[in-house]
């Protein structure tokens, strides 16, 4: 985590519990009074988005507390110095904590790929190139054949082994062309097995994909990815 982004974080929990703060005892609820109380209390709901998107656990009543000190100019608990200091160690910490459930997570996707492609292999239809693709033709096209040079256009689903779809052209209901010299080294040979109007479904190993990187948020490192792909037009 950024110190950064996680400065920007506690301005937004300030400005949120200037105009909104609630008691936690009299368990009455509240009744906003006008609009500002409704923006302040939006804002508060996405400040509790954005701690648990990155797994950040805090105290309610102690946070309120610290605002609520420190917005009302009596004095707070804590100094600057050692404000600064708690928050320090704490985006440390944090940040080991992820960079190793990261880790725990790309192992198990590593492990989890190769049992999958291992009986994925055997079922009928399914074949493996030499670089450990695999692949199962749906649909033999009669049009040209893609080499690694080519641009071509697509309709295409991709998911991961659980069943989740990343991404999908076909929700979008649009085709998209691209260059097969700028993707993943799994469609790059895979779309060169197909010809236009040819249909198959690509079992992509990680090390043919995204790696241990990842891509952004949806694919997670050493994914094995599965793409159901039709071939359209070569150009």
């Amino acid at each position: 985590m950024k110190t950064k982004h996680f400065s920007l974080v506690l301005l937004l929990v300030f400005l949120c519990f200037s105009t909104l703060l609630i008691s936690q005892n009299d368990g009455a609820q509240y009744r906003m009074q006008n609009k500002l109380d409704s923006v302040s209390y939006a804002i508060g709901m996405d400040i509790g988005v954005n701690l648990k998107s990155q797994s950040i656990d805090v105290a309610p009543a102690a946070l309120a507390k610290g605002i609520i000190d420190y917005l009302s100019g009596n004095g707070t608990i804590l100094t600057d110095e050692v404000k600064t200091r708690i928050i320090n160690e704490f985006q440390t910490e944090h940040t080991q904590r992820q960079m190793e459930m990261e880790a725990l997570r790309a192992q198990r996707n590593i492990e989890e790929g190769r049992a999958f492609l291992e009986e994925n292999k055997t079922k009928e239809g399914v074949r493996v190139t030499e670089s450990g693709l695999q692949y199962k033709i749906i649909r033999e096209g009669t049009g040209l054949r893609p080499t690694a040079a080519s641009s071509v256009t697509v309709h295409y689903e991709g998911k991961l082994i659980d069943g989740t779809i990343f991404d999908s052209s076909y929700q979008r209901d649009e085709t998209i062309t691209f260059p097969l010299s700028g993707v993943i080294p799994g469609w790059t040979e895979g779309l060169q097995l197909l010809k236009e109007g040819g249909e198959a479904i690509l079992y992509i190993p990680s090390e043919l994909g995204y790696g241990e990187r990842g891509a952004g948020q949806v694919i997670p490192g050493n994914a094995t990815l599965i793409f159901k792909v039709e071939l359209f037009k070569v150009e």
